[in-house]
Order: structure tokens, then sequence, then C-alpha cells
């Protein structure tokens, strides 16, 4: 039976830190201080009896344990969101047209929209995901409502924006070669990514051939987890034990940070505007 003591409050922050990876930036956008956050984490796993976190040289991850709890907690948290929208907003109906960018379309947006679909039924959904260029393209075409990407790859101002850190990854067991050129996994072009990363290792002075490429971040996942090479991926697309981050050296850049922005249109429906209301849920918060 689960503790009285656990309140939604902690496990909103449990959920931002897992999501975060660093007590400093929840700390940060909260108002509140590191080592009272700490405290809460500690206190929750006192009340669990489980270790939920493993302190990492770059700030924190899930254990095993506070991987499963990371679910039934994202789900907690959607169904409270889900009531308190259902009995407090008004019925809303009608469409909207959403662009996710591939790259960053993975747990926490996926899971806005469901909770976007769950509290309004009557909202039509009609969402791409694609890669940036794209978008950018479809965006300019006024074919979206809404769109989260890149912000080199749309002129527009964006109601936020954040930026993504994206870590060189490979297997656990890849072992990188200084006489070879480096093998690359990416998206396939054209890719506001791939030319980041291939400019960088110009940069650095560092050949490579490309081995795969695909516009899935689950290609590339499996991929990179399978030793088919080094790939760029932001810190939620690092699967702990089967992907591992590398560290900056001689031959090899350190992690990319690329802006991303949540643009709308300057005139906006209510349907428009409780979608962006539930998609400002899944990404950072602004520093």
């Amino acid at each position: 039976m689960i503790s009285e003591q656990i309140g939604l409050d902690l496990l909103r922050t449990y959920v931002a830190v897992c999501r975060q990876g660093s007590l400093s930036r929840v700390a940060a956008q909260t108002g509140r201080t590191q080592s009272a956050l700490s405290m809460q984490m500690r206190r929750l796993e006192s009340l669990l009896e489980r270790q939920l976190f493993q302190r990492t040289g770059r700030g924190v991850v899930p254990t095993a344990e506070g991987e499963l709890l990371l679910g039934y907690a994202t789900r907690i948290l959607a169904l409270g969101d889900e009531a308190v929208a259902r009995l407090q907003q008004a019925d809303i109906s009608g469409g909207v047209r959403i662009g996710l960018a591939e790259e960053v379309a993975t747990a926490a947006l996926p899971a806005a929209l469901g909770r976007l679909h769950r509290a309004y039924p009557d909202i039509r959904l009609d969402v791409v995901v694609d890669h940036s260029i794209a978008l950018g393209r479809l965006w300019g075409e006024d074919g979206l409502d809404i769109m989260i990407g890149p912000t080199s790859a749309v002129v527009a101002d964006a109601l936020t924006s954040w930026n993504v850190e994206l870590q060189w990854v490979c297997a656990p067991d890849y072992v990188l070669d200084q006489e070879r050129p480096l093998d690359l996994v990416t998206f396939a072009a054209p890719c506001l990514w791939r030319r980041r990363m291939i400019d960088a290792l110009a940069a650095a002075g560092r050949e490579h051939r490309i081995t795969l490429t695909s516009q899935s971040v689950t290609a590339l996942q499996a991929a990179i987890e399978n030793g088919l090479g080094v790939g760029l991926l932001p810190p939620e697309a690092v699967r702990a034990g089967s992907i591992r981050a590398l560290k900056a050296s001689a031959s090899l850049p350190g992690p990319l940070t690329v802006q991303y922005g949540l643009y709308a249109r300057d005139r906006r429906t209510p349907v428009v505007d409780a979608a962006i209301g539930v998609l400002l849920e899944g990404i950072p918060a602004p520093p």
C-alpha cells in the first residue's frame, strides 16, 4: 500500500529530477535549494526502501527500480492532470496540426499528447513527426498550427526555447580505434544534427565514415547498442546499461548544444491554446 506521505508534489519533483538528470537544474527551475530537493529524494527512497538514483559525474540517473517508479509516477500525475482539466475546462472541440521534430519526439512529448487526447477527447489531433528541415518547410507553408523544432529551422519567434545537449555515445563494449576513421551512426540527410556532428569532427581533425543512417531515433539507438558506431543522442534517449556516453578527448569533440523552441501562430483558437498548455508540460523549463 502506498504511503500517505508520498504525495503528488513529491512524485512531481521525482519525475522532474529523472527527466532533467540534475538536482541543481530542477532546483534552479523551481526556486528551491538543491539540498532541499536532495533531502526530498532521500526521503522518498527511505519511504520505499529502495535506491532510486545512481549518481554519475554528469548528474543522476534512475536505477532499474527508479525507472519502474518513474513509469507509475508519470501515470499518476497524468491522471491527476487529466481529472483537473476535464473538471475545470469547458468542452473544447476542433482540430490542431502539430509538428514534432523526430529527434526530440521521444517520451515526454508523446506522453503530453496522450494527456491532451484524454483531457479533450473532442480535439482532432493531426500530428506530424519528421526531420527538422521538413518541419521548417511545412511551417513556412502554413501547414502547422504548433511546431517543436530547432530554432535554426524557423524564421519566427518561439513562445519558449530550451537547449538540448547532444552526447557522443556508443555501446558499452565499443572500443574507439584512434588509427581508423570513426564509424558514425546518424540521421539521414538533410539533418541539422548530422551537419553539426560532421562539422565538429572536421574541426577536431577526426576522420569518419557513416555506417548507418535513419530518420528514426529507435533505429539509431539499436544501431549504437549493437556496436555499429558512435552517434549523437539527447540524454533522455541514452538507455542506461546499453548505451554509454563518451568523454571529450583530443580526437573526439565534447557534447554539442542545439536550441529548440515551441512555435505557434499569432492568431490561435482555444483548441491550439489548450494544446500549447499541455505541450509546455512536456518540455524543459527555460533557464
